[in-house]
């Protein structure tokens, strides 16, 4: 029944994709068949970050010819703006360790985590549809080959991901489910240039970058591509236009997509999103393929899912293309609340999975009553965490900042500050009902903190948490406050008297992953769910083969990159 459901969508979609969703005029790709080819290889890949990149590797691997289109002025996407971390059950340490990561237990773990509505442990596909299993069968079954090649080929060296600073192995962001028999040791990063959060995605790529040049690949920047060319049937190259011209790219063996998402899209973000104020995703990010692809034929898979983060909305609502998301919520002595003046998530639960708490409906008040949340906090994290995002290194600086010598004094300055931006946040203010609430629920909150054991939402109770927490509440040398001396490390009661401050939360996103639907093979489907001959697509431009699923730290790099090149091995072999 799902599958029939997931045609019933595609048929729909793929009717509607070129109105609905913008997708390029139809005059522009038939004059582009009537000239001639200028430019031709084997393999066209569009985009320039992991999935293309790792298409083309295996590409070139494999002894084919490969043009890589960039419409940027730089290569690596979003790519360049991540940690480079890499999530790969049953790698190569691992396997020199003899840990057994077998593999219906990972595909357990990666079920249960993408499609808790749907799993059932004992059904022979999981309760998943067959394509969505054998998407996540795939996936197993090819990234730890995919790093074993890339060291094969001495393009890079890999050591397993521990968080930097405390040098641990990190966690899964679903450690403490049952379903993961492998907590940790599964995601890696370059051995060389990743030693924190901003270096590893460009090191990488920097190192396969100056793998394909030597190798005599082509790799074009300002070329935006438009248009799918097709020739009975089969996508047979692209329409690119660089510097007002127009190309037409051969592609022999087959065309792949590795264009990022959307998230840099207000109309799209407007048209399939309950809320996404900022992304981080480069401003590239415009889901191109998404009508490139309906043009073409293809079905649409979910249009409204993504890889999720918090963030401060005054400071999104300056510039939508972010630097940072609040990722990780610093601090103990900290706690978030609703426009109610209620806890409504744990703190220091993973960002992906914290922000859907953003999406919460009250059927009786016809709202979504977490819309924004308040992150609130005393002056002992502001003068020992001061530097850690978003706390200010100088705490004079106050921008997106609300503060009150009181709890009531918070309250107030934080109502003054919705008001400047109602317009903006659909008119979200704080019930009557907040100052008194926020009173009670700071009382409630230091009563746990107290006794190590937090009864509403279980923060600290799981490893994930206090990893976390000890990698980004990290104290600044200067600082006057001793350790936290509670028996829960991730929870300290705020002062008795001010000052209080507060950030304004809304949900944000490092990109969506949303697109047409793909199979196991990375062949981009029509409504009747057969493969459209020669389209390929990977990364976040298609629909998620973990659907929402932030399943671990480098899942998206890890599925771009074992994705990019499913698809190549497939566009080579014709299938």
């Amino acid at each position: 029944m799902r599958e029939k459901r997931d045609i019933a969508r595609r048929d729909l979609f793929a009717g509607a994709a070129a109105a609905a969703i913008g997708a390029v005029g139809t005059q522009s790709q038939a004059t582009a068949q009537t000239l001639p080819w200028d430019l031709e290889a084997d393999i066209v890949c569009v985009g320039s970050g992991a999935a293309a990149s790792s298409a083309a590797v295996s590409a070139v691997d494999r002894g084919a010819t490969v043009i890589m289109l960039e419409k940027q002025p730089a290569t690596g996407g979003t790519t360049r703006k991540s940690s480079g971390v890499i999530w790969v059950p049953n790698n190569f340490l691992l396997r020199a360790r003899g840990v057994k990561d077998k593999r219906s237990d990972c595909l357990k773990y990666m079920a249960r985590m993408s499609y808790p509505q749907n799993y059932v442990p004992d059904s022979p596909t999981l309760g998943l549809s067959e394509r969505e299993y054998k998407l996540l069968a795939a996936y197993y079954d090819n990234c730890s080959h995919v790093i074993d090649r890339l060291r094969e080929l001495k393009i890079a060296e890999f050591q397993e991901f521990k968080l930097f600073s405390i040098n641990e192995p990190a966690p899964d962001y679903g450690e403490h489910l049952s379903e993961n028999k492998v907590p940790t040791g599964r995601g890696i990063a370059m051995s060389e240039g990743a030693t924190d959060f901003n270096m590893g995605g460009s090191s990488l790529l920097n190192a396969v970058e100056a793998w394909l040049k030597k190798r005599g690949v082509d790799i074009r920047t300002g070329h935006r591509v438009t248009a799918v060319i097709k020739e009975g049937g089969c996508a047979a190259g692209v329409v690119a236009e660089t510097n007002g011209k127009m190309l037409r790219i051969k592609a022999r063996k087959g065309v792949i997509f590795g264009t990022g998402g959307y998230a840099q899209s207000a109309e799209l973000v407007a048209r399939h999103q309950i809320a996404l104020y900022g992304a981080c995703a480069r401003t590239g990010s415009t889901g191109d393929f998404i009508g490139i692809a309906g043009e073409a034929g293809a079905a649409m898979g979910a249009l409204h899912t993504a890889w999720r983060t918090q963030v401060l909305v005054e400071e999104a609502l300056q510039n939508r293309a972010l630097g940072v998301g609040a990722f990780f919520l610093p601090g103990d002595s900290m706690l978030v609340v609703n426009k109610y003046g209620r806890r409504c998530v744990n703190e220091k639960r993973g960002y992906n999975e914290r922000t859907h708490a953003h999406f919460y409906f009250d059927p009786t008040r016809e709202e979504y009553t977490n819309h924004l949340m308040f992150m609130v906090f005393d002056d002992r994290v502001m003068g020992m965490l001061g530097g850690n995002y978003p706390f200010p290194e100088d705490r004079r600086d106050t921008r997106f900042l609300a503060q009150g010598d009181t709890l009531e004094e918070l309250s107030a300055s934080i109502a003054k500050r919705l008001a400047g931006i109602s317009e903006e946040v659909g008119g979200v203010m704080l019930d009557p009902s907040f100052p008194a609430a926020l009173k009670d629920q700071v009382d409630r909150f230091n009563g746990y903190a107290s006794t190590g054991r937090d009864l509403e939402f279980e923060r600290g109770l799981h490893l994930y948490d206090r990893q976390w927490h000890r990698l980004f509440s990290r104290a600044r040398p200067s600082t006057k406050y001793p350790d936290n001396p509670m028996p829960n490390v991730t929870m300290h009661p705020l002062a008795p008297r001010g000052p209080y401050f507060a950030y304004i939360l809304a949900a944000g996103a490092v990109d969506t992953n949303s697109g047409p639907l793909i199979n196991e093979n990375a062949q981009v489907l029509a409504p009747s769910g057969q493969p459209i001959p020669g389209l390929y697509g990977a990364g976040n431009c298609i629909a998620c083969p973990t659907r929402e699923a932030y399943v671990a730290g480098g899942i998206t790099i890890g599925l771009a990159m074992t994705y990019g090149h499913i698809a190549a091995v497939n566009a080579l072999k014709g299938s």
